[in-house]
């Protein structure tokens, strides 16, 4: 079974930065597209950003274009999320995903919250 671990949501100010972590288990990671979404508190689901396998390219939606940058690492099976100048609309729950051939799988998710 897959499974997606997160890991590095926290407390910041606005203007700071965090870092978040994916571990995934249970696929053939380099194959699948990864990336992140997050739910602020009465909102849906949002998607951030994410990174495709066949060539590394990397997508963010505009209210992160500039500020976040996502990375993966194939042989550590882990994505990551750097998150620079957070505001507090930055806050929520962060999710990461992988997704393949229109399977989708989804971690636990992560709390950031960004203190104005």
């Amino acid at each position: 079974d897959v499974r997606l671990v997160e890991s590095g949501g926290g407390l910041a100010q606005a203007g700071g930065s965090l870092t978040l972590s994916c571990v995934v288990s249970g696929i053939t990671f380099h194959d699948y597209a990864v990336g992140w979404f997050r739910q602020a508190p009465g909102k849906e689901h949002e998607g951030v950003s994410c990174i495709v396998n066949e060539d590394g390219s990397t997508h963010y939606a505009d209210s992160v274009k500039g500020r976040f940058t996502i990375t993966r690492d194939n042989a550590k099976k882990t994505v990551y999320l750097d998150m620079n100048r957070l505001k507090p609309e930055d806050t929520g729950v962060y999710y990461c995903i992988t997704s393949r051939l229109g399977v989708t799988s989804w971690g636990q998710g992560t709390q950031v919250t960004v203190a104005s």
